[in-house]
């Protein structure tokens, strides 16, 4: 039997190349909305951030987000997306140990 590839993706904040699904999506829509993407299937450009808040806080004070999704990205934004990471954040971590308990 031939063993699948794994896609891999780096977290804008702390540079670590993670398999896709264990990494959230950031994108950025052609009509230049930016939201998280759980499902990572959303049409745009994005970025991906290890499932941790701090990694978060980096991204925001380095502004690698708006590097990632070649993008200015304004402070209200950031505050709205914030908001959304800690709210989904248990949801992430939640489905991420479902997934490890299945392989």
């Amino acid at each position: 039997m031939r063993i699948r590839k794994i896609p891999l993706r780096k977290c804008v904040a702390c540079q670590e190349m993670m398999p896709k699904k264990e990494l959230i999506r950031v994108v950025k829509t052609p009509l230049d909305e930016i939201f998280i993407d759980l499902t990572g299937k959303k049409p745009g450009r994005g970025a991906y951030l290890c499932g941790k808040a701090n990694c978060f806080r980096i991204a925001r004070k380095m502004r690698s987000l708006d590097k990632a999704l070649k993008h200015s990205i304004h402070v209200d934004i950031y505050n709205q997306l914030e908001q959304e990471f800690l709210r989904v954040e248990g949801e992430f971590l939640a489905g991420k140990d479902a997934m490890s308990d299945e392989e």
